[in-house]
Order: structure tokens, then sequence, then C-alpha cells
């Protein structure tokens, strides 16, 4: 059995703890939550929230080219909002990255995110080619 795979890039902020931007295993690609960091100044994109989301669309695409992937192999997105208000914005900027098919998905409001003033986070999960899985 072949280990997990960490996949990583310099275009996507680093991760802020013990745990890889991206785990390759069973075929799929996990990528771990992301902020709307800008990977070349370390801090939110902005100052708009749409900026600071956008940054978390392009952030995740960062990710997914890096394992060979695309927004069009994503199956499943989980995304975490500090405001339900906020979720017109997030559906917008969304569907500028996902056509239909669209992944599965779950939108939760959350107390608080890892960086200070973060307004939202997305994690994703995409199914490899099979001539990319491990």
């Amino acid at each position: 059995m072949k280990k997990n795979q960490s996949i990583h890039t310099p275009l996507a902020p680093p991760a802020l703890g013990p745990y890889s931007q991206a785990i390759v295993s069973g075929g799929f690609l996990f990528v771990s939550g992301q902020l709307g960091i800008d990977a070349v100044t370390g801090k939110l994109a902005g100052p708009s929230k749409e900026e600071e989301i956008e940054q978390i669309f392009k952030n995740a695409g960062y990710i997914l080219e890096a394992a060979g992937c695309t927004f069009e192999d994503v199956v499943k997105c989980t995304g975490f909002l500090t405001d339900m208000s906020d979720f017109p914005l997030f559906n917008t900027i969304y569907a500028k990255y996902f056509k239909e098919p669209f992944p599965a998905r779950a939108v939760f409001e959350v107390g608080a995110l890892p960086v200070k003033g973060a307004v939202a986070e997305l994690e994703i999960i995409a199914k490899m080619a099979d001539s990319l899985s491990i």
C-alpha cells in the first residue's frame, strides 16, 4: 500500500499549523481549508470581502493545479462563513469557478476562523485522474 502524498505550492499560502496544503490518497485530493490569504503578503486579501473570498478560490485553484487537477475534478466542497449574510456573495464567486454538474456542497456559519478577521474558508475534495492517483 502506498503512503499518502503531500501537495504543496508556493502560490498558495503555507499551512498555518502541522498540516499539508493537500494530500493525495486513494485516488482523491483532499485540500485543507483555504483562507483568503495572499501568499505574497501573508495577509488577508482585501480590503473588501469580495477580494478575500475571491482569493480563497484562487488559492484552492493553485493547489488543484499543483496536483494536476482543475475545478472540474472537485466532487465535494465545504464552506465556512463567519456571517451567513455573506452567503449570496460566496455563491456568486463560487459560481465563477464551478459549472454544472456542481460538486456536492455544504456551507456553515462558524464563530471564528484561524486568522483573525477572516470571513470565509473553503475545503475541497477532488477526484484524481487515474494516471495521477497514488
